[in-house]
C-alpha cells in the first residue's frame, strides 16, 4: 500500500485538491501520478470525514479511469454476495438497501442471488432506519446498503455510509480478481455482460434566489401535473410520486401505495427499461435530474442515455 505524501496528514485548508471529495476527478490527480509510478492496481480516496469512497482502476489500455458510485456499489455487492453464497453463509431472508435513484444494476445482481432489494429515500438515515427495523422485528437480514453518490455500508454495526468498511472490501475484491488474472475494470465489464449495460447520469440546474426557487417549483409542478406521454420515443409506463406516495401503472390503469415517507421526488419509467427522476435539492438551490438506461452493449446504452437526457431537458427548457 502506498499513501500520497501530500495528503496523508490532516490539513483543514485541503491544499492539494480544489474540492476534497472522491466524487470529483481532480481529487485523484496526485493518486494517479503515484499509481503510474508504482503500477498500482487500485487507487482509493475518501472525503475528509471518511464516509464516501471513490476509486480508480486501470482500463484495457492501462489508463486509470474513475469508477462511478454505481459501479463501485455493483462490484462490492457482487463480490460480497458471491463469496457468502460460495461459503454457504448467505441467509435466505437477506436484503440490500439502495436509494430510489441508484442504479438498477444492484437489484439485478441481488435478484440473481435470491436477495431482496428495498428502495429508500435520499439520506443514509433511511437505510439506518430500515436496518434497525429489520433487527428489531427479526424479519430480514441486512447485507448491504449504498447510494450512487459514493456511499456504502457493509456491516450494520455502523448506521451511516462508511468508507473504511468499503475500502477494505473493495481492496479484497481487487485481490480476488487479480488471482483470476482480472482487474476491477474487467470485473465491472463482466457484470455488464451478464446483466446488461446499465448506464446512469445526473444533471443539475442551480437556480438561486426567490426567482430560482419559483422556477424549481414550476419545473417539478410541470412534470407532476402534466405528465409526459412519452420520452425519447418511448411511452411512459409507470410514475412514482413520492410526495403523494402513489405509484401509477399507466398501462394497466392501476395505482398502489409507496411505503415510504413523503418526499418531493418523481420517477418515470419508460418502455424498454429506461427511467428518469426529478428531485429538488434539500440543501442547495438546485433541481436534480437522474437518468438510468439499460441496453445490450455499451455503445447502445450510451446512445440511449443521451436520447433520454436530451428529451427530458427539452421539456425543461420549455418551462
Amino acid at each position: 500500500m502506498t499513501i500520497v505524501d501530500d495528503q496523508k496528514n490532516p490539513d483543514l485548508n485541503f491544499p492539494t485538491p480544489s474540492s476534497p471529495t472522491p466524487e470529483e476527478a481532480q481529487a485523484f490527480q496526485l493518486a494517479i501520478q503515484y499509481g503510474k509510478e508504482t503500477d498500482g492496481d487500485l487507487l482509493l480516496a475518501t472525503d475528509p470525514d471518511a464516509d464516501r469512497l471513490g476509486g480508480a482502476v486501470k482500463n484495457n489500455s492501462g489508463e486509470y479511469v474513475l469508477l462511478t458510485g454505481n459501479q463501485m456499489g455493483a462490484l462490492l455487492l457482487h463480490y460480497m454476495l458471491s463469496q457468502k453464497q460460495e461459503k454457504g453463509i448467505l441467509s435466505d431472508n437477506s436484503v440490500i438497501l439502495k436509494r430510489v435513484v441508484t442504479s438498477e444494476l444492484g437489484r439485478a445482481i441481488a435478484e440473481n442471488y435470491g436477495v431482496e432489494t428495498v428502495d429508500t429515500l435520499t439520506g443514509f438515515k433511511y437505510i439506518a432506519e430500515k436496518i434497525e427495523e429489520y433487527k428489531r422485528e427479526k424479519t430480514k437480514t441486512f447485507q448491504f446498503g449504498y447510494e450512487e453518490s459514493y456511499g456504502y455500508l457493509i456491516g450494520g454495526f455502523v448506521r451511516d455510509k462508511d468508507a473504511v468498511q468499503a475500502a477494505v472490501l473493495i481492496a479484497e475484491a481487487s485481490a480476488y480478481y487479480k488471482q483470476q488474472e482480472m482487474t476491477l475494470y474487467d470485473g465491472i465489464t463482466e457484470l455488464y455482460e451478464i446483466y446488461g449495460y446499465y448506464k446512469e447520469s445526473l444533471t443539475s440546474y442551480t437556480l438561486k434566489g426567490k426567482d430560482g426557487a419559483e422556477q424549481i417549483n414550476r419545473i417539478v409542478k410541470r412534470f407532476r401535473k402534466h405528465l409526459p406521454a412519452e420520452i425519447a420515443g418511448a411511452a411512459v409506463e409507470k410514475i412514482e410520486d413520492y410526495q403523494s406516495g402513489i405509484r401509477t401503472n399507466l398501462l394497466k390503469a392501476q395505482q398502489e401505495r409507496i411505503d415510504l415517507p413523503s418526499s418531493d421526488v418523481l420517477r418515470f419509467w419508460l418502455q424498454g427499461g429506461s427511467w428518469f427522476a426529478i428531485r429538488p435539492s434539500g440543501t442547495e438551490p438546485k433541481v436534480k435530474f437522474y437518468f438510468g438506461v439499460k441496453r445490450g452493449t455499451d455503445r447502445k446504452s450510451e446512445e440511449r442515455l443521451k436520447e433520454v437526457k436530451a428529451s427530458v431537458i427539452n421539456v425543461v427548457k420549455e418551462i
